[in-house]
């Protein structure tokens, strides 16, 4: 970056809005920098999504193609992470189940943020009544472990990748709900959002326009904190035979799949658990990231 565009966007007299806009956009990034171990988790999350939109270009070998001569072939310049049970390359597998896992992430927080965003902050702002039944009806699905709510969910549906992303949705969403209410019960009554309302702007209006945006930084620190645990539990939903069906490549149905092979094979079903493991860590480490640049509490 050129000297001219950093004091461009460092200046304490910005003229105009867009630039006071990327000015703060680029103080958010200096401050997340000086983070080793959010960028480090960063760049392993950027990394981990290129490897799954670009499986069909790196990957080996068809990952549903079985050779059962090759079966349970150890790692080697032919097959780079080894074979499965089947003969099937494991660094393929690996890679569209990459796509898998964490396109049902992604579909998750799609579905999952916008929805407890708008019930919190329509809670928060409308409070009585309507608060009160939005909120017992959020408690309702805290009440019950995440896992075992979700293994209910796919059971009153037919296991799938579909059915288990609707069902990890229906069981994420009430915390976001929680946290964007606690936001805009602090917002409500603050000085602005008076001016707002005696310019006779609609209730709708205010949340849409003023409550949702002061919500999006704590609610986009919890979504990435939370995103580990959406693959575990995905993960568990696969591993249980109840999300990803065979032969899709599934990170938790490749460990189901592989499982008694421990001990003699072991990188058939440890392989996949790393995986697991190192995206779920680069999720936590961005989050935490994240969080100490968002969350003015943290500063």
């Amino acid at each position: 970056m050129s000297a001219s565009t950093r004091d461009w966007l460092l200046t304490d007299t910005p003229a105009s809005r867009s630039q006071a806009k990327w000015g703060r956009r680029y103080q958010l990034w200096l401050a997340f920098r000086r983070n080793p171990l959010a960028v480090a988790g960063l760049a392993v999350v950027v990394v981990m999504l290129i490897l799954a939109i670009a499986a069909p270009l790196l990957a080996t070998h068809d990952p549903g193609v079985q050779e059962l001569g090759n079966r349970l072939q150890p790692p080697s310049a032919e097959h780079w992470l080894g074979t499965d049970e089947l003969g099937r390359d494991v660094w393929s597998r690996l890679l569209y189940g990459g796509r898998v896992t964490l396109g049902m992430v992604v579909a998750v927080v799609v579905l999952v943020a916008p929805l407890g965003l708008i019930v919190g902050c329509v809670a928060g702002y409308a409070g009585g009544l309507l608060d009160r039944l939005l909120m017992r009806v959020t408690d309702v699905f805290l009440a019950f472990p995440r896992l075992i709510l979700a293994l209910a969910f796919v059971a009153a549906m037919k296991p799938g990748v579909e059915s288990a992303v609707i069902a990890i949705a229906l069981t994420a969403w009430p915390p976001y709900a929680r946290l964007a209410r606690a936001e805009t019960l602090t917002i409500r009554n603050t000085d602005y959002i008076a001016a707002v309302r005696m310019t006779g702007a609609s209730p709708w209006r205010i949340i849409w326009r003023h409550v949702t945006p002061m919500c999006l930084p704590s609610l986009t620190v919890r979504v990435t904190l939370d995103m580990s645990s959406i693959i575990l539990t995905a993960a568990g939903l696969g591993f249980l035979g109840l999300g990803a069906q065979p032969p899709i490549p599934e990170w938790g149905t490749m460990i189901a799949t592989a499982r008694r092979f421990i001990l003699e094979q072991w990188w058939v079903p440890v392989i996949p658990g790393i995986a697991i493991f190192t995206a779920s860590l680069a999720f936590n480490l961005l989050g935490d990231g994240l969080r100490d640049v968002l969350d003015p509490k943290q500063r």
